[in-house]
């Protein structure tokens, strides 16, 4: 069950939204800032995707959900909350501007989370003058209200103490968080992303392949070994009977080779964009962004819930989380909430004098006798 009596979220675009839409499912009140004229049209789309997926998910039923404000200012989302996090554009000049009124008017005990995919605590701590030890990046991957992990990564000024809390808070609604040892900038999963993303522009823009050949390569093969044991297990089982040291010795010397272009960058100009989109627009066969969220959505729970039922029906990786999760939701939407009709009830019904205690009444007799 979560620890977080309410929470802030500022930024509704895609992963704030995300993010609201976990809390809010996880029956948490949410107050959100975005001076975005269409935020709450926004966040509103993200949340009936999550509202879809986690229906799949329990089919039972849903928690009650929290309670969704739109603030005016910073000042007033954060007011009263013990949890924020931070989801504005990866500008450092804004991160510092946001970060900087988020401790100046939030609770001083607190936690701050940033979204960012790449920026280091460290460099966004210098703008909170009165708390700067509460900032810790937890970053999330897209869709927030499915994908449970949260790498966390604490900068210079940051306390262990936070750490702790922080792992509490986010594990506290469902997800799986990671402590990144030390601070580097994009932290692990953004730089395997990045790794991957430049040698696919290599690929397709030297015509090797097609974006949808590449994605068929990844999701037919690879990807689906990724999904549920990684990459070091994955190589491990593909060393054999010996294990990783054999594994290490026959394909070590292949680092060697000049087959990746990792350290090189296409030039990103207006023809590899036009590339990459024209055939990104072929590949989707006029499916809307919507409609494959939706299939995205669809495919996550799918496989998350068959990991669920693996290893003697305790889960497997990402499915055991899943697992535990599906429950305490369950849990959570078991507690029947009452209705609005009966707390109007209960506050019009006449209080009932207390009775007065039984030895002041004895009390009371034993003198009249007397």
């Amino acid at each position: 069950m979560s620890i977080i009596n309410k929470a802030a979220a500022i930024g509704g675009g895609v992963i704030g939204a995300g993010w609201v839409a976990r809390l809010l499912l996880n029956g948490i009140d949410v107050s959100i800032f975005d001076p975005d004229p269409e935020a709450s049209r926004k966040v509103g789309e993200v949340m009936k995707g999550a509202r879809r997926a986690y229906k799949q998910m329990l089919p039972g039923g849903l928690p009650k959900e929290g309670r969704l404000t739109f603030a005016k200012t910073i000042a007033e989302a954060v007011a009263d909350a013990d949890f924020i996090q931070e989801s504005v554009p990866e500008r450092l000049d804004l991160k510092h501007r946001v970060l900087a009124e988020i401790d100046a008017h939030a609770p001083a005990n607190a936690i701050v989370g940033s979204s960012t995919s790449g920026i280091k605590p460290t460099d966004m701590q210098v703008a909170m003058k009165k708390h700067p030890e509460r900032l810790v990046v937890g970053h999330p991957f897209n869709p927030v209200y499915l994908l449970p992990l949260v790498e966390i990564v604490g900068g210079e000024q940051t306390f262990p103490e936070a750490i702790e809390v922080a792992k509490e808070l986010y594990a506290s609604i469902g997800m799986k968080p990671v402590v990144v040892r030390k601070e580097i900038e994009a932290f692990v999963g953004d730089r395997l992303l990045e790794a991957a993303w430049r040698e696919a522009l290599w690929l397709v823009k030297d015509g090797i392949c097609t974006v949808e050949e590449l994605d068929d390569i990844m999701r037919y093969s690879f990807g689906l070994r990724w999904a549920q044991m990684g990459m070091f297990q994955v190589y491990r089982v593909a060393g054999g009977e010996a294990g990783m040291r054999h594994f290490m010795a026959q394909f070590g010397p292949c680092l060697k080779w000049p087959w990746t272009k990792l350290m090189d960058v296409p030039e990103f100009n207006d023809e590899l964009v036009d590339l990459i989109a024209t055939q990104s627009d072929e590949q989707a066969h006029g499916l809307s962004i919507r409609e494959l969220e939706k299939i995205r959505d669809d495919n996550l729970v799918a496989i998350m819930e068959a990991l669920s039922k693996q290893n003697k029906g305790k889960g497997w990786g990402a499915g055991a989380l899943h697992k535990d999760y599906t429950r305490q939701l369950a849990k959570l939407a078991a507690k029947k909430p009452v209705s609005k009709a009966a707390e109007k009830a209960k506050a019009a019904k006449p209080v009932k004098k207390a009775a007065k205690p039984a030895k002041a009444e004895k009390s009371k007799k034993s003198k009249k006798k007397g």
